[in-house]
């Protein structure tokens, strides 16, 4: 997710990262329960102010993991908005999983949800397998193709957000 965001930020988008830390404080998503904590909070509003977004999930069981889908699952306070869901919005889809099986069943998912939150995911999806070293100690990534892809997906949110915003209201 990193090298995607500091990719986008480069295309001149403004990046806010909510990584597993803040991820683990979210509770189960319940929508009879319609008291929020703070992190709840400040992912609905961040992703309310958005015009493109980036997950990344890793593969687990042939599957986005929990803390993904939860987070997503969050999003359904966005229903009744203005632009409700991600109506509009650019969604990158970035998957690591071990092994190009589970990659590929991942991506499917993950795309299949930003369609039912109304999102335009990216032509390009990204799938890292880790069978093979990807990053480093320091968090760089060490695979050429897999950094080209990390970089032209988070391009390709902005270049969609950014053509998005321009063009909004307007019929070609």
């Amino acid at each position: 997710m990193r090298v995607s965001l500091l990719a986008a930020e480069a295309a001149g988008a403004e990046t806010l990262l909510f990584d597993g830390p803040f991820l683990t404080r979210l509770p189960i998503y319940a929508p009879e329960n319609p008291a929020r904590n703070d992190e709840q909070r400040a992912l609905v509003d961040a992703v309310r102010r958005c015009d493109g977004i980036l997950v990344g999930s890793p593969g687990y069981h042939g599957s986005v993991s929990g803390l993904i889908k939860n987070a997503l699952d969050q999003l359904e306070d966005l229903n009744r908005d203005e632009r409700p869901y991600l109506d509009g919005r650019a969604f990158g889809c970035i998957v690591t999983a071990y092994g190009w099986q589970a990659c590929g069943t991942t991506l499917v998912a993950l795309r299949s949800i930003a369609h039912a939150l109304r999102a335009w995911p990216t032509p390009l999806g990204v799938m890292l397998n880790t069978t093979t070293p990807l990053f480093d100690d320091q968090g760089a990534c060490v695979d050429a193709k897999g950094a080209a892809q990390l970089e032209m997906v988070a391009r390709q949110v902005v270049e969609f957000a950014t053509l998005r915003a321009t063009h909004a209201g307007r019929l070609v």
